[in-house]
This record gives structure tokens, C-alpha cells and sequence, in this order.
């Protein structure tokens, strides 16, 4: 299968900045907002992991997404990654906790990146390309895996309905095919949805 095409990740992003309130000891923020905006490359805006943070998604529209959490609290992960469920874009998490587990369960929720200890500013542009990179790749797979879905779905349907043309009608595999493709043509549609409507008339 040829690899979609991904494209570098842009000169100038749109970042909301989270923050952990639960935080002890917060991750360095002033470090992370700082190598963000080193040179005006990138807007920065910081916030904070509550119940209003969807709606600031929503008015802002982030290019990317960065947590900063010392724990990499599963509730703070969580809310962040449902309050982009129904727009992705990457987030990147920085935390200090290496532990396995939350590492997983991290990435499981829809982190797209991990990164301990990864707070040297020099880093942290070669951390969001990658991070960015990876995203749309992800969003191009995923995109191409619905596709397919869709045209074995469409196609599974198709065959029930020259099936039951055949079945009611007495037809060949051949001329159960042409009345579909003739029905697709004639209402402007196409022929998995020509083939559903076979169905539906006939009970299929």
C-alpha cells in the first residue's frame, strides 16, 4: 500500500498550551511558552484543564494541542483529548512520568505524542514537527481504512441486491448488475446506494 502523503508541519501554529491544575510541581510552563514563541513563530495561548476548556477549543482552534502535566493525570489527558474528539489535531504531551502504563494509557486516549524530560527548548521545535507529522499521517491512514470500509460495505450490498434481482426477477448475475447500474445512472447516484434502495423496494 502506498503511504499517504504528509505534509511538513507548518512555520506558524495556532497552540493552546494546557495546564495541570492538579499539578505539585508544575511543568515548567514558562520554558514550554517560551521555545514556542522563540522568533514569533508560533502563537501561544495558555490555559487550563477545567470544565470550560472545550468551549476555548472551540473559539480558539488550536493547530495543535500541548499538555503540560507533571503526572500525566489521566482525568487532565482524557479531558483534553475528549474536548478535541469531534475535531482532532495533535496533541503533545510533556511530563515527567515515564511510567509505562500511563504511557499507554495515554496514547490509547489520543496523545499523539509522549515526552518525558523534553523540556530543553532546543527540543521542543523538533519534538512538535515530529509530532505534527505523525498526526497527519494517522489522520490519512485512518481516512484511507474508511474508504476501504466503506467500498466493502458497498460492495457486500451490491451483491444482496443482484442476489434478490436474480432471486425475484429471474435474471443473470449479469443483467441483475446492468439494472443497478442502469438505477445509478438514471437517478444520479451511486451504485452502492442504488443497490440499498434495491433492497429496501424488495424486502431485501
Amino acid at each position: 500500500m502506498k503511504a499517504p502523503h504528509t505534509s511538513p508541519a507548518p512555520r506558524h501554529l495556532r497552540i493552546l498550551l494546557v495546564q495541570d491544575q492538579g499539578d505539585t510541581h508544575p511543568v515548567e510552563v514558562e520554558v514550554l511558552r517560551t521555545a514556542l514563541a522563540d522568533g514569533g513563530t508560533h502563537r501561544v495561548e495558555v490555559t487550563q484543564a477545567d470544565i470550560g476548556l472545550a468551549d476555548r477549543i472551540l473559539a480558539w482552534q488550536p493547530d495543535m494541542i500541548i499538555i503540560a502535566s507533571e503526572s500525566a493525570a489521566r482525568d487532565t489527558v482524557e479531558h483534553v483529548c475528549v474536548a478535541t474528539h469531534d475535531a482532532p489535531r495533535p496533541i503533545v504531551l510533556f511530563t515527567d512520568n515515564d511510567d509505562a502504563a500511563r504511557i499507554r494509557s495515554a496514547l490509547a486516549a489520543g496523545i499523539t505524542a509522549y515526552i518525558v524530560d523534553g523540556l530543553r527548548p532546543e527540543r521542543v521545535k523538533s519534538v512538535l514537527d515530529v509530532a505534527y507529522t505523525r498526526f497527519e499521517l494517522e489522520q490519512a491512514l485512518r481516512a484511507e481504512l474508511d474508504a476501504t470500509r466503506l467500498q466493502l460495505t458497498e460492495r457486500k450490498l451490491v451483491e444482496r441486491a443482484k442476489g434478490r434481482l436474480m432471486a425475484t426477477l429471474g435474471l443473470t448475475e449479469d443483467q441483475a448488475y446492468q439494472r443497478l447500474r442502469k438505477l445509478a445512472m438514471e437517478r444520479g447516484i451511486k451504485l452502492g446506494e442504488a443497490a440499498r434502495r434495491v433492497l429496501d423496494v424488495m424486502g431485501g
